[in-house]
């Protein structure tokens, strides 16, 4: 009589068993962990579409285990983000958060929000890369997947997944981006000639004619702007606070004090007047330690606020493009004007608090003269050429 077929037998304490589920049309994989102190069993469960699928899954469960990680199997992309610019943004200043908001709202979130945390897979983000460098710059794919490393890492930290997938993937490189330009000298005199006696006039004649950067600009104070000086002393601005985090400078070398020349002097000075004269209308008081170009109650400017009257000056300048260019061309257009006139490099640099010429040279090359021709420029008129006529 043939013997009755075994029963399968039960698997044991952290031992794998994978079987068909037909009502999930899936092959389950599970662990066996024991039992709970009430009597519950534990048995943790990864499903998958083949066998293999679903042991490569159980492999990578019990690597978790045995980390002492305990994963969410329902945890997504868009829980793990929104947590993270729930915790993981203190301390930045408003315009970085609402940059970061809306790169992880339409990029990460729209795009990947719905997919399980712990399921992300490397190629399936590096298609997505893939995908979004057909319309995003190469900094903005950096700041994306940024958003979504970030955000992984917050939730490895808290034991929500156990490996973060985004650091596996590259970058690839984005759309070009619009690329700076600066204005030609008879440009830069239009537009210090418009607007006569504005605070937009003020703005433009400083950062045209000394070079600051726009963050650096905005939150200017009066106690910051020495008109008044002893003899033997230039008038100067003490480039040392911008709109970044804790307000300092982008970099060391950022942090300067620049000499101004006359005819800004002249043009602050008016502010500075006319300022005065506004607030003592509205019955408000006025101090060094105001913003040379803040709103008409003290506040200072948003950066929309400093476009918006810096193309309507443009355009009261005679500019046909005035909603093409941006206050941060001002800056590119100052080192175009003084390389044009033949100022060194490495003045240039000194003077826009570049920390080496070399950062001058990159992000400005296209505003530098060709400088290395000047050598041979030289050579050729000391030592003009044997072949001239008449030799």
């Amino acid at each position: 009589m043939p013997n009755p077929p075994a029963q399968p037998r039960k698997a044991g304490n952290g031992e794998d068993s994978i079987y068909w589920d037909k009502s999930k049309n899936r092959f389950i994989g599970a662990v066996s962990l024991g039992y709970t102190p009430s009597g519950k069993r534990q048995r943790p469960k990864v499903s998958g579409k083949t066998k293999t699928e679903a042991r490569l899954k159980l492999k990578a469960l019990k690597k978790e285990l045995e980390a002492g990680v305990k994963t969410s199997a329902t945890y997504t992309v868009e829980q793990a983000v929104s947590d993270w610019l729930k915790n993981g943004l203190k301390g930045r200043d408003a315009a970085s958060i609402t940059t970061y908001r809306s790169l992880a709202t339409h990029h990460v979130v729209a795009d990947l929000g719905k997919a399980k945390l712990r399921d992300l897979e490397a190629d399936a983000l590096d298609h997505w890369l893939e995908e979004k460098s057909k319309v995003l710059a190469t900094s903005s794919l950096q700041m994306v997947l940024s958003i979504l490393r970030r955000s992984i890492a917050q939730a490895e930290r808290r034991g929500r997944v156990f490996r973060n997938v985004a650091e596996l993937v590259e970058i690839p490189e984005g759309k070009p981006g619009r690329q700076s330009k600066s204005l030609t000298l008879l440009q830069a005199k239009a537009a210090l000639s418009a607007m006569p006696g504005s605070w937009i006039h003020a703005y433009v004649a400083l950062s045209l004619l000394v070079g600051i950067r726009t963050e650096e600009v905005r939150p200017l104070m009066w106690s910051h702007v020495k008109l008044d000086v002893p003899d033997g002393t230039l008038p100067h601005v003490e480039v040392w606070r911008s709109v970044r985090r804790q307000g300092e400078t982008k970099t060391r070398k950022s942090r300067r004090t620049l000499a101004m020349p006359q005819q800004l002097v002249t043009v602050l000075r008016s502010l500075r007047e006319a300022q005065q004269a506004q607030r003592e209308r509205l019955g408000l008081a006025w101090s060094d330690e105001d913003f040379v170009f803040g709103t008409d109650s003290g506040q200072q400017r948003t950066g929309s606020a400093v476009r918006r009257a810096f193309r309507a000056l443009l355009k009261e300048a005679g500019f046909d493009d005035a909603n093409a260019w941006t206050p941060r061309e001002l800056r590119t257009s100052f080192v175009s004007v003084l390389s044009d006139h033949g100022i060194p490099i490495e003045v240039i640099a000194r003077v826009a608090g570049h920390s080496t010429t070399e950062v001058t040279e990159r992000v400005y090359r296209k505003q530098l003269r060709p400088v290395i021709t000047q050598g041979a420029e030289a050579m050729d008129e000391i030592f003009p050429s044997a072949e001239e006529p008449g030799e």
